[in-house]
């Protein structure tokens, strides 16, 4: 290297101990930085995609029930669920879109009246709610809610809530349900 110093040095009158030159199939300290960099991304990246969290906060005899598809029923209208219900997915605050209705899917606000959060499923299985809908914003992102219906139908409390999809159907959610495709780790995240 000291004879290629030299010879650089003596062409262009510059000394060549920052300016390097490597060899073909050497890599640069910064190119050797950057693949490594780029390489712990794309293995947490893979890590993400492959693992799926195991649903933790389901109990039991409720998961039993959501399992029974004789049960349920699908429906797909807003006005076909109680208040209190849509009320739990949106937080109290919002509306919830109809399946193929105006929303703001993106973060870019183009008419504030339309809801943020839209249905794409429900469904009814005597006083258990299954509501499948999506929130849109920077992370388009896909929720799944139940709700049970208490004090004779006027109010409703969550049973679980958890993210995943889009599930095409119910028994699209329960075979996600059976094989821990949902994850109910973020439900207090401000991304419900």
């Amino acid at each position: 290297m000291e004879a290629v110093d030299s010879i650089h040095k003596s062409a262009t009158g510059r000394d060549n101990k920052q300016n390097r030159t490597y060899r073909s199939g050497q890599l640069t300290p910064r190119e050797a930085h950057v693949i490594r960099i780029s390489f712990y991304l794309l293995v947490a990246a893979l890590v993400q995609s492959v693992c799926c969290a195991d649903v933790t906060k389901l109990a039991r005899e409720d998961r039993t029930v959501l399992q029974d598809f004789s049960r349920f029923h699908e429906v797909r209208a807003t006005s076909d669920l109680p208040p209190s219900v849509v009320a739990l997915c949106t937080n109290g605050v919002d509306k919830l879109a109809g399946p193929g209705e105006k929303w703001n899917a993106t973060d870019s606000i183009v008419d504030p009246t339309l809801p943020a959060k839209r249905l794409i499923w429900a469904a009814v299985g005597g006083d258990y709610y299954v509501v499948h809908f999506e929130r849109g914003g920077i992370a388009h992102t896909y929720h799944i809610l139940i709700a049970k219906l208490a004090n004779n139908h006027a109010q409703s409390k969550v049973v679980w809530r958890a993210m995943g999809g889009p599930f095409r159907n119910y028994p699209a959610f329960v075979d996600a349900l059976r094989s821990g495709k949902l994850d109910d780790r973020l439900t207090n995240s401000k991304f419900w």
